[in-house]
């Protein structure tokens, strides 16, 4: 099957590729747009319905509630089953003819054909062997997951159940998939599954009605009655103590006994027997550009070196002599670190709401969802990010959710606190997300595309926006912010460093500490994290530098025509997109605002 599907991306490809003349030679033979509109968007919609009904989870967390009693197939055979069905969709997706359609059409077809030739290379790799580390698995699946329901009917409970009656399948099914992993050699640093065995551990152990599992108990809607509360207690707890927690402790062993012990001992991703080759597949993937892991090396010790130049200027303005003593001064300055979790929550808060006064300055269009400042789970924040943002629901029966890791929260730094707010909320993921969500006249799949190095980008240079409104006005926060820069370029060289050029994990932890003032708890979870996840760290500079690029060119080619809330909303209009799709939609509009206005004659 496999070949098949090659060849037939190949065919599909040249198809899409050919110039069109030699498509439209019978230009009669060609169906009218309206009739070829039709069957786009029927393609669309069954792509669509297909795609939520294999990826019950995903639907549920956009507030789809059809698939709510199941859970995802993660059997290899599933896998091959959607391969084969891309593929039938990427067929008909190519044989339907463009021409004439409008430039978002254009988009959508030519997106969900990039989607489908991906996933296609990606299989080629196997992820499927290595689905679990520190960061992300089965085993954190649906604790996160249940955190994103609603539960308003007795339905939404007995959903909830049926799920919780399949997750032992699905653990066996990872298991197995984990199994043939290791007679491959593709299996994490051994290192890194000790970590995870610890996070599986907890909740393994937790008693079931203390269980993330168990949360919608903890509070029923009056509308659902006392005797089906009490029913509903039992079976979910039953279900949890007899069929869910066996499966976390068996899961948990096999992680001990088998899978731990064939650990790899290389933190790179190049001691895969593909290594190198699926390494700079994942660069393509995640940063939508041609860059080899050399250039990208470069290019970071580039931005480096710039940002420490402006540190450095900050520093001396304050009085130190150099950046080491200016950072080894952070540690005992009690301003810059929280006095609590509390205290770390409301630091966020506090930059978010002068920012909002802002955003008409900046941007035309502004969604209309709300969102909230909370603290990460406590069975992930020993490994968690210092912060992550979640989307809401399109409908906004749940907001976005910014996520603070309040873990050993007296030693964070407050310094950075302003360009994190900046960068997860607004006017960063949150604004963008949900614009993204809120468009209309796209297929729905264009509303939740997941390009991330558009998306990282877009969080880093929002950051950047923070400072063209005039806020950072401490000079600590100033500091910060070019500290929150300096990390992603940080994260340039050690991803590099690590997956392509077998640098160990004490060499990435070194270069941190030589370059940044980043705490010690953040250090180790970062490498930890781009060990774990080759190149997605990549995406966050990449994705800057683009968007940067793209608006000093408007600006030097528009020069008083040039609006920035233009610029940001044509930047925001069509959801994440490939920074090669965004950067001819900048060209195109950069051409389309200098032509001379047309007007009617008297």
């Amino acid at each position: 099957m496999r070949k098949l599907l090659l060849h037939s991306l190949a065919v599909v490809l040249l198809l899409v590729a050919a110039p069109q003349p030699i498509l439209h030679a019978q230009a009669t033979t060609i169906p009218p747009v309206a009739d070829r509109r039709a069957a786009l968007n029927d393609l669309f919609k069954e792509y669509w319905d297909a795609y939520l009904q294999r990826s019950p989870e995903f639907a549920s967390e956009i507030g789809d509630k059809r698939f709510n009693d199941q859970i995802n197939d993660y059997s290899v055979k599933a896998y091959n089953d959607w391969l084969a069905a891309e593929q039938n969709y990427m067929l008909r997706l190519a044989a339907i003819d463009p021409t004439g359609m409008t430039d978002q059409e254009q988009t959508s077809r030519d997106l969900l054909l990039r989607r489908f030739a991906d996933d296609e290379e990606t299989a080629e790799f196997k992820p499927w062997e290595m689905p679990v580390n520190q960061m992300d698995g089965i085993y954190a699946t649906y604790p996160q997951l249940v955190a994103e329901l609603s539960f308003t009917t007795v339905k939404d409970y007995d959903d909830w159940i049926a799920r919780l009656h399949a997750i032992p399948k699905a653990f066996a099914q990872v298991t197995t998939n984990m199994s043939i992993g290791m007679e491959d050699q593709r299996v994490p640093p051994k290192y890194l599954l000790e970590k995870t065995l610890l996070q599986v551990q907890q909740l393994a152990n937790q008693k079931p009605e203390d269980s993330p599992l168990a949360m919608p108990l903890k509070k029923f809607p009056a509308s659902i009655s006392a005797d089906e509360q009490a029913r509903i207690k039992d079976e979910m707890l039953t279900a949890i103590s007899k069929q869910v927690l066996p499966a976390y402790q068996r899961f948990a062993r096999f992680l001990q006994v088998s899978y731990i012990p064939a650990g790899r001992t290389d933190p790179g991703i190049s001691a895969l027997p593909d290594g190198a080759q699926y390494y700079q597949f994942l660069i393509r993937r995640t940063t939508t550009t041609n860059l080899t892991a050399a250039q990208i090396h470069q290019i970071g010790l580039d931005e480096v070196k710039k940002d420490e130049a402006e540190m450095l200027a900050i520093a001396q303005k304050l009085g130190f002599k150099d950046l080491k003593s200016f950072q080894a001064s952070f540690k005992t300055n009690p301003r810059l670190h929280p006095a609590s979790a509390e205290a770390l929550l409301d630091a966020y808060r506090g930059y978010l709401k002068p920012m909002q006064a802002k955003l008409p300055q900046l941007f035309g269009r502004l969604p209309r969802a709300g969102f909230e400042v909370v603290p990460v789970p406590d069975y992930l924040e020993k490994t968690s990010a210092p912060a992550y943002y979640q989307a809401g629901t399109p409908d906004g029966s749940r907001p976005g959710r910014l996520f603070i890791d309040t873990y050993n929260a007296t030693d964070r730094n407050l310094y950075d606190a302003e360009g994190i707010a900046y960068h997860e909320g607004l006017p960063g993921h949150h604004l963008q997300i949900s614009i993204a969500q809120e468009m209309q006249g796209v297929p729905p799949f264009r509303r939740y595309e997941h390009f991330t190095a558009y998306i990282e980008g877009w969080g880093l240079y929002a950051e950047r926006l923070g400072k063209d409104v005039g806020f950072y006005q401490d000079p600590y926060s100033d500091y910060g912010r070019l500290e929150g820069d300096i990390w992603r370029a940080i994260r340039l060289v050690v991803d590099t460093g690590v997956h392509s050029q077998h640098w160990t994990r004490q060499q990435m932890v070194d270069y941190f500490h030589e370059h940044s003032s980043i705490d010690e708890t953040d250090v180790q979870s970062e490498v930890d994290r781009y060990i774990a996840w080759p190149s997605q760290a990549l995406a966050y500079k990449i994705g800057q530098l683009k968007i940067l690029d793209l608006r000093d060119q408007a600006q030097k080619e528009l020069g008083s025509k040039f609006d920035i809330r233009a610029f940001h909303d044509q930047v925001l209009d069509s959801g994440a997109l490939p920074l090669d799709v965004l950067s001819s939609r900048i060209d195109a509009w950069i051409a389309s605002q200098k032509a001379p206005s047309k007007t009617n004659p008297n």
